[in-house]
């Protein structure tokens, strides 16, 4: 996430002096702009077997357009925080909205995978400009003493994404079909768009950083120690949740109940995104990340058994999907904390790099779950259960390597 910094009497771009921090009301439509990015990100998944129907594609090469702009927001993210970085933040917030606004309409429209594929890597582009400088920026405009809770609530617009966006992007795409669902999105980023432009006062840019000193604290081993497990982490709980349809039809989940299990994973992500935050303060890291990823071993585990076995467990299958979301999303604030911890005086880069990490482990967990879904949902979720086994590994084996961790 880039610093926004705005020193005394500096004059803003129009030749004004800088607004004065103030509440929390003009974080609100930056954090509806992180809404509407966390919904993009993520409502394919929603209606991913529909859509490849209608672009005569299977499920796994459909679910690529989730991986492409996963990688995309990790690659671009760095490079476009390079690039941009002079350019006002109103400008620069605005732009990235408009892009990502278009690319929607264009996914909406697309004819073929070609167009869908090439349209998620432009909305990946406006994402990765948006997002980091949406928290930056809402940072700057607040008193001191409201910055944390600022940065929670920008950060909360896409926690509440994976809780309602994506559960309300499938009930579209069956009431109006998959595309009147992307062109929703569309809509929203425009009105975001005015939003900002209506509400937000002129901020200046920053000084240039170079790209090879940005990623230049990847080279310290404590922070090497950390920052893969994101990824990691990542990869396991998106193994399945990419292709949520269909491995969820394997354990008896009808297509038109599949709405109330993505509420429900939605409503684990909420849940164990504010309980690792309180935990973490409480007990540490490390400890919070172990009770995470046995949780989602086991909830991916007994996924497995239940689709492996064609049985009919729907309470017990929503009660598990919950606590896949729960330690799915609870990874964020603990690794955050670490990264910080072992480079305070890099917090921000850090923290964008983690962002990065997220979507680098969606794009890796939507590639192996389309790997394997051939096979069966049997195979996705057990895939997924070794992976939050393997992430137990790592955190365990690397957790010495951070001097501060509890």
């Amino acid at each position: 996430m880039s610093s926004v910094s705005i020193p005394s009497g500096r004059a803003t771009a129009d030749g004004k002096n800088p607004p004065q921090p103030g509440g929390l009301s003009s974080t609100l439509v930056l954090a509806l702009g992180t809404f509407a990015v966390g919904t993009d990100a993520f409502v394919v998944a929603g209606f991913l077997p529909t859509m490849a129907d209608s672009l005569h594609v299977s499920e796994t090469a459909a679910g690529q357009s989730i991986t492409v702009f996963a990688a995309a927001y990790a690659v671009l993210s760095p490079v476009l925080a390079t690039l941009t970085a002079r350019l006002p933040r109103r400008a620069l917030l605005i732009g990235a909205l408009l892009t990502l606004g278009a690319a929607n309409l264009l996914s909406a429209l697309a004819p073929n995978l070609a167009v869908l594929i090439t349209s998620r890597i432009v909305a990946a582009a406006g994402a990765a400009a948006y997002t980091p400088n949406a928290g930056a920026v809402s940072a700057a405009l607040v008193r001191p003493e409201l910055r944390a809770r600022a940065l929670a609530v920008v950060v909360g617009g896409l926690t509440v994404a994976t809780a309602l966006g994506v559960p309300l992007g499938n009930l579209i795409s069956h009431w109006l079909g998959w595309r009147s669902a992307l062109g929703v999105v569309a809509g929203l980023c425009l009105l975001v768009a005015v939003g900002v432009r209506l509400i937000m006062p002129e901020l200046p840019g920053n000084p240039r950083v170079p790209l090879r000193t940005r990623l230049a604290v990847l080279r310290r081993p404590t922070v090497l120690a950390v920052l893969p497990l994101t990824v990691l982490g990542m990869g396991a709980c998106y193994t399945a949740y990419a292709y949520s349809v269909p491995v969820l039809e394997a354990v008896r989940i009808p297509e038109s109940a599949t709405l109330w299990m993505l509420f429900l994973y939605g409503l684990g992500a909420v849940l164990g995104n504010l309980a690792a935050g309180y935990a973490t303060d409480r007990w540490g890291s490390v400890r919070v990340l172990t009770a995470g990823y046995v949780c989602m071993a086991l909830a991916l585990g007994v996924l497995a058994w239940i689709a492996a076995a064609e049985g009919s467990l729907r309470p017990v299958v929503g009660l598990l999907v919950m606590f896949w979301g729960a330690s799915s999303w609870c990874q964020t604030p603990p690794q955050q904390h670490r990264l910080i911890e072992v480079a305070p005086q890099e917090a921000p880069l850090v923290v964008s790099l983690n962002s990065s990490g997220i979507y680098l482990g969606i794009g890796l967990g939507t590639v192996l779950g389309g790997i394997t879904l051939p096979v069966g949902a049997a195979t996705v979720y057990g895939l997924g259960a070794v992976l939050a086994v393997a992430a137990l590994l790592f955190l365990r084996i690397t957790a010495r390597a951070t001097a501060h961790e509890s």
